[in-house]
């Protein structure tokens, strides 16, 4: 297990792992600007913090399987 994850960091790094980069970066940064933006909304509601965090965790990792739905790798 800890080969297969090392093999993958070194192709990653080399830039051989992900077919599009650019593709990967948008995707991820729009999920991250969800989150970020939903994060916010709700932590401005007098609520404590662990709530909006497990919300928006939970609500960004439900999301980013659709946003990265036609991620391919090489």
């Amino acid at each position: 297990m800890f080969e297969m994850g090392w093999f993958s960091l070194k192709l990653f790094l080399k830039g051989k792992l992900i077919r599009d980069p650019m593709y990967f970066i948008q995707q991820t940064t729009i999920g991250t600007v969800i989150g970020l933006l939903l994060l916010v909304s709700i932590a401005q509601v007098n609520v404590p913090l662990w709530l909006p965090i497990i919300v928006t965790s939970l609500l960004t990792g439900a999301i980013m399987p659709f946003l990265l739905k036609d991620f391919k790798t090489k």
